[in-house]
């Protein structure tokens, strides 16, 4: 018996009261396990991951291939199992209800709430802090937030990847505007800013100006790297009411809406752009898509700009989360606090950056990830997670995110009445915030 399973054989990991029926239909079991035992014979363990990338998938394997050389009489394979990020969490919701749990799973960070919530998650909060040399403390306490229910943590957040500003410096410099890092060194770094020099620099290349990727007109969300600037949220805190109609969610969508139709520094509907092909002057992403730049323009990276409320870094997050109705969740658990103790969490910040504190620097940060300096890396990551909120999240977001995507597609047009959509979106979303 290892020293992780020893020191659980005198602490149950606890479970939860069950799985709720929700509106992803996590369907499960109820109850706590009995204390961890080395099992009959060894089990396979099995984690679903949205990622197709073979090189982070082989960094996975390399890590659990060392779990599984330490724990023989535990685990005879751990695999990873892509599955398509459009279908994923549909996918996942399908294998939970069906019985064909995955012993653990990534978990986006809108959908976070509702896995918590439904009981769908393990409570990994013992499972951590008790394993040799794993440093809960040293896990930043804001990164855990949404992870969290009465003290509690049911998942690992392993990536939190800040929103930021890539920009294309060439075409920049081609419209005879001025460079994005130098507005941040004197403080004028703002929307405005930002949307008149895209502007420009789309009128001079003939190209396109800010691109939100991701965003399309569809995936409405992302729009939070923008409008937290304004100090706006679509719902309150607690997520009972809609705020989309809160006159700092006006005014940014007011901005966004006129960026597009008005000063054609955004691209309009239907209007593909990827910066990354140099078909923008600039675009909002997380910043683990440095990885995409192939240097054939130059460019820069800058934090997000500030709004007129504030300048407010966005994170988007994803967790890690042992499954309640799986079959070993206790092995499971001790996979995971294995696969992110400090050493293999300072080989995944490659491509995630962790919420552990002892690894958010830039010098740690550099030499995983080479194609940024040091400088970038301080400004855009380490302080970018600081004071972040995320994307929003709510424990009804399945539905929410598809009322609020149907009612903005009458905000997406040149003559649009924001107020009035907004109003309307409302009125759409309240049954379900409510609910």
């Amino acid at each position: 018996m290892t020293p992780h399973m020893k020191r659980r054989a005198r602490t149950a990991m606890a479970l939860g009261g069950g799985i709720a029926a929700t509106a992803l239909v996590l369907a499960g079991c109820s109850g706590s396990p009995d204390a961890a035992e080395t099992p009959d014979e060894p089990v396979a363990l099995r984690m679903t991951v949205w990622t197709a990338d073979e090189t982070q998938l082989a960094m996975f394997q390399e890590i659990a291939d060392a779990y599984v050389a330490d724990n023989p009489e535990l685990v005879s394979e751990v695999s990873f199992e892509p599955i398509p990020f459009e279908d994923y969490t549909t996918t996942l919701t399908t294998q939970l209800a069906g019985g064909n749990a995955p012993d653990l799973g990534w978990i986006l960070e809108s959908y976070a709430p509702e896995f918590v919530s439904s009981g769908a998650l393990a409570d990994i909060t013992d499972t951590l802090k008790e394993t040799e040399g794993y440093d809960y403390d040293d896990l930043v306490e804001s990164s855990l937030a949404l992870w969290q229910q009465d003290d509690r943590l049911y998942a690992y957040p392993f990536s939190n990847s800040p929103f930021a500003v890539f920009v294309n410096t060439d075409q920049v410099v081609a419209a005879g505007q001025p460079n994005p890092a130098d507005l941040v060194a004197s403080g004028d770094w703002t929307y405005d800013a930002a949307r008149d020099i895209s502007a420009a620099a789309a009128q001079s290349s003939g190209k396109q100006g800010l691109v939100v990727r991701d965003f399309d007109y569809r995936v409405w969300e992302n729009l939070a790297s923008i409008w937290g600037g304004w100090g706006a949220a679509p719902w309150s805190a607690d997520g009972s009411e809609c705020t989309l109609t809160d006159p700092e969610m006006v005014d940014a969508l007011t901005w966004i809406h006129d960026a597009a139709f008005v000063d054609k520094a955004m691209p309009g509907p239907g209007v593909t752009a990827d910066f990354f092909a140099g078909d923008a002057a600039m675009t909002i992403t997380q910043i683990s898509r440095a990885s995409a730049l192939d240097d054939s323009f130059a460019w820069d990276i800058v934090p997000l700009p500030a709004g007129p409320e504030s300048q407010q870094n966005v994170i988007g997050q994803a967790g890690i989360g042992v499954f309640a109705n799986a079959e070993h969740p206790e092995i499971a658990a001790d996979f995971l606090a294995y696969f992110t103790a400090p050493e293999n969490a300072e080989k995944l910040a490659t491509y995630f950056p962790p919420p552990r504190e002892s690894l958010l620097n830039a010098e740690t940060l550099a030499a995983a990830n080479p194609r940024l300096s040091e400088e970038q890396l301080q400004a855009v990551v380490v302080d970018g997670i600081q004071g972040a909120i995320t994307k929003p999240a709510h424990v009804n977001f399945a539905k929410l995110q598809d009322a609020v995507r149907a009612e903005l597609d009458a905000l997406w047009v040149a003559d649009a009445d924001v107020e009035a959509v907004l109003t309307s979106t409302c009125e759409a979303i309240a049954p379900l915030l409510e609910g």
